[in-house]
């Protein structure tokens, strides 16, 4: 899971006005139907109903994405990402731009990232999901994927099998075992669509994949941004942040024991097991898509590797390793606040 921890420093803003004084609160609001995870609006605001209709409008905002880019579930009237799978190998699907601009983008992560990250790889990835929610249900007799079905599912990985028809608007798996599995960067891809659609002054996590519109308020008073130390709930750092995004990849959540070992849910296409050179990475970059695929990609690379393709980039990453000690790009030590 990605993830970062929003610290609210500040309860209120005072504005004065040429004849009165108008007190802005803070609000925060919380949905539990999108992508599978928590998500939190948070913003100033006169009322809690008129920060409600900001809220919700985000929440609506992130539902249509949320549907379309679902892979377990079919709705009605839509073309989602569980139709392409479905017609893998039949039939190209028509389906919504936003589907069509998702792959595009998820093309360029692909060639960006050398392969680290690769929405073609749902053949592989849905081994290791049905295997963890076996072992998270029933622990006494949690298992591996076997070797030889992830082998067999690596085959069927070749994101040139994806096409995409743009001005038909359509997307075929021309290979019939292949699946498409976008969780390495929905999420934040999503987010950053909807925060360049909402008013500036909200911060934005959709299971921590943080995207502030823009600063608190008019007087350009920052947000602060906690990273989390994977071993308890500590802050490593916090840091500030205006515009643009956090996001964080960890070994930390969503994984499971087999025979005392812990297995988590990043997994490296080369070795088809969970990466193991990071407990965590933290990208800050303008872009949340780019920082989703981006933090996935560095905790899959050595350390060196990491920095290379941060450059190409622009963004900012700090990388924890196994004995806590950190390593930090170029630019990132100036983000800092404590």
């Amino acid at each position: 899971m990605k993830r970062a921890f929003i610290i609210f420093a500040s309860l209120a803003i005072l504005l004065t006005g040429c004849a009165a004084k108008k007190e802005l609160k803070q609000y925060t609001a919380t949905f539990l139907s999108l992508f599978d995870t928590v998500t939190t609006v948070v913003g100033f605001a006169e009322s809690e109903e008129a920060f409600s209709k900001k809220a919700q409008d985000v929440h609506d905002l992130l539902y249509e994405y949320h549907v379309l880019f679902d892979i377990y579930d079919d709705y009605e009237s839509v073309n989602n990402l569980k139709t392409v799978n479905d017609n893998a190998g039949v039939a190209p699907v028509k389906v919504d731009k936003k589907i069509i601009d998702l792959i595009v983008d998820l093309k360029k992560y692909y060639d960006l990232t050398d392969g680290r990250v690769n929405a073609a790889m749902g053949s592989v990835l849905s081994l290791w999901h049905e295997a963890r929610n076996d072992g998270i249900n029933d622990p006494m007799n949690a298992y591996l994927p076997d070797a030889g079905a992830l082998s067999e599912a690596k085959k069927h990985t070749d994101f040139d099998s994806v096409i995409v028809d743009t001005q038909a608007s359509t997307v075929f798996l021309n290979d019939p075992a292949m699946s498409l599995d976008v969780g390495a960067v929905a999420k934040g891809w999503a987010a950053q669509r909807v925060a360049e659609k909402s008013p500036e002054g909200l911060l934005i996590s959709v299971g921590g994949n943080v995207v502030a519109t823009g600063p608190k308020n008019k007087e350009g008073a920052k947000w602060v941004i906690g990273i989390q130390d994977p071993d308890s709930d500590q802050y490593l750092h916090t840091i500030y942040l205006s515009k643009g995004s956090v996001v964080t990849s960890g070994d930390y959540q969503r994984g499971y024991v087999v025979n005392n070992e812990y297995y988590h849910h990043i997994i490296d296409p080369d070795t088809l097991y969970p990466g193991a050179y990071f407990r965590a990475v933290t990208v800050v970059c303008e872009d949340s898509g780019l920082a989703d695929a981006l933090s996935t990609a560095l905790f899959l690379l050595p350390l060196d590797q990491g920095q290379a393709l941060l450059k190409e980039t622009g963004a900012e990453a700090v990388w924890i390793d196994f004995d806590s000690s950190l390593h930090y790009s170029p630019g990132f030590q100036k983000l800092i606040r404590t």
